[in-house]
């Protein structure tokens, strides 16, 4: 069955995209992603999202949005937002051929502030009679297995390879950051230099270019685990946001060499450009602070509620599959003193969170600072100790949390729980998902552990 023609032009890469296409594409797309996401939004939160808060690339801009929501609604606009990122993508390559540009210009609408005005530069210039995309028929590729097709994937994938492992090392130990350049477009770069070196001069099929790109993960991904750069936990985290661009880079690498002149001196342009952006958004990005709140609803008085909040004996061994994996899980807590100055000791099988109390609101509200923090996981790994940067420098960092005691009366209690974070990763969008279920579980093992020793004391607080 033949793909409508409109899928095939957002969604392939063998359609040449004009202006008017562009510009008409483009728009209509948009005011379709705004009027589904303000619907969802309005219709489970309640409140309408703006125009300039759906184009904003701050999160923290339209993190307050999502406040009070399902926690799935972050998963379900990561996937729904991964089709729109391919199209913008490809129609954008392809545009800036037409527009007598250098294909590669197109990948810059990917990056936050320039995409706007790259998308705004390909709507305006006028298609060039000289140059154009022209791509190769279907027939032309070949689909068996060449003498040399061998050598050209292990030079596509060691290439694309080291593109990756120079991003890496200069990121993460030469400027100490783990950037949206490192994780959106390294693998998307690495794809596009596998795909093209693959598929020039001699066009190889779509299938065995997608395939390229999954093995170039798998390559990158085994080098981090085999040599103690990264553990397992950190890697399968990384495989839904990384894997998809790096096979969609290649596909793109792949229609860019079929259907162009373009040199490959071209492409390591874009490749000497990551570093660049990669450093300049560790100084300008800013670091946005973000709040979990997690409630359970106890049959007992806030005044047997109180008592376990402040301290409480071990915790039954987790059976839940997210702790047992290695994420740090809370064991008990104890408590030094009382009143504003008392030092709660919050303990996780990593260590011990170590909580000054800022507010003492017996028996409404039970506020604190963090003064240290262990690490947030024990990386699984072939190694024993594998402790890469973003464990070392905490780049999750909880800032302070609380518990309030609300009462429902008719002897009933809810008990609201609210860590306050920072997390030094990019793409925020991203990585926040992974940090906000993890707070939430450990929220959620706190506060039943809380709600089942409450409710075992509530017959003798009420017969007192």
């Amino acid at each position: 069955m033949t793909a409508p023609a409109w899928l095939r032009l957002w969604c392939g890469i063998r359609a040449p995209v004009s202006r008017w296409v562009y510009l008409a594409s483009g728009v209509s797309l948009v005011l379709g992603k705004y009027l589904v996401e303000a619907g969802v939004i309005r219709g489970l939160g309640g409140r309408w999202m703006t125009p300039l808060e759906f184009i904003s690339p701050f999160l923290s801009t339209r993190s307050s949005l999502f406040e009070g929501l399902p926690d799935w609604l972050g998963w379900a606009v990561f996937a729904w937002n991964v089709p729109f990122v391919w199209i913008a993508v490809s129609m954008s390559v392809r545009r800036a051929v037409a527009a007598g540009l250098s294909p590669w210009l197109g990948l810059a609408v990917v990056a936050p502030f320039v995409n706007l005005v790259i998308m705004a530069l390909l709507s305006i210039l006028p298609d060039t009679a000289t140059q154009g995309w022209r791509p190769a028929a279907p027939g032309d590729e070949s689909g068996g297995l060449e003498a040399d097709d061998v050598s050209r994937m292990l030079k596509a994938v060691g290439a694309a390879f080291g593109v990756g492992a120079g991003m890496f090392l200069f990121t993460v130990y030469a400027i100490n950051t783990y950037a949206a350049a490192f994780f959106l477009g390294t693998p998307l770069v690495m794809g596009v230099v596998a795909g093209f070196l693959y598929n020039r001069p001699t066009p190889r099929t779509l299938r065995g270019t997608t395939r390229l790109g999954t093995v170039v993960m798998l390559v990158a991904g085994g080098f981090l685990l085999l040599f103690a750069f990264e553990g397992l936990i950190c890697l399968v985290m990384a495989v839904p946001l990384a894997t998809p661009l790096t096979i969609l880079g290649a596909m793109l690498g792949k229609g860019v060499a079929d259907s162009t002149p373009t040199a490959t001196r071209h492409l390591l342009a874009i490749v000497a450009s990551l570093p660049l952006v990669a450093g300049a958004e560790a100084i300008l990005t800013p670091l946005p602070e973000y709040c979990v709140l997690t409630t359970v609803d106890i049959d007992a008085p806030r005044e047997a509620v109180w008592r376990h909040v402040v301290s409480f004996p071990d915790i039954p061994p987790p059976e839940d599959w997210f702790f047992r994996c290695g994420i740090a899980c809370p064991l008990r807590a104890r408590i030094e003193g009382t009143g504003v100055g008392a030092v709660r000791h919050c303990e996780f099988t990593t260590g011990d969170f170590v909580e000054p109390i800022t507010v003492w609101d017996e028996p409404a509200r039970l506020a604190f600072d963090v003064r240290e923090q262990p690490d947030p996981m024990v990386e699984l790994s072939p190694w024993r100790d594998v402790r890469p940067p973003h464990l070392h420098d905490h780049s999750l960092r909880s800032r302070r949390g609380e518990f309030r005691l609300v009462d429902l009366g008719q002897g009933r209690t809810r008990l609201e729980g609210r860590t306050w974070y920072t997390f030094d990763m990019h793409p925020q969008g991203y990585w926040t998902l992974w940090s906000d279920l993890s707070i939430h579980k450990i929220h959620r093992r706190v506060l039943d552990h809380i709600k089942q020793l409450a409710e075992a004391d509530r017959p003798a607080v009420v017969t007192r």
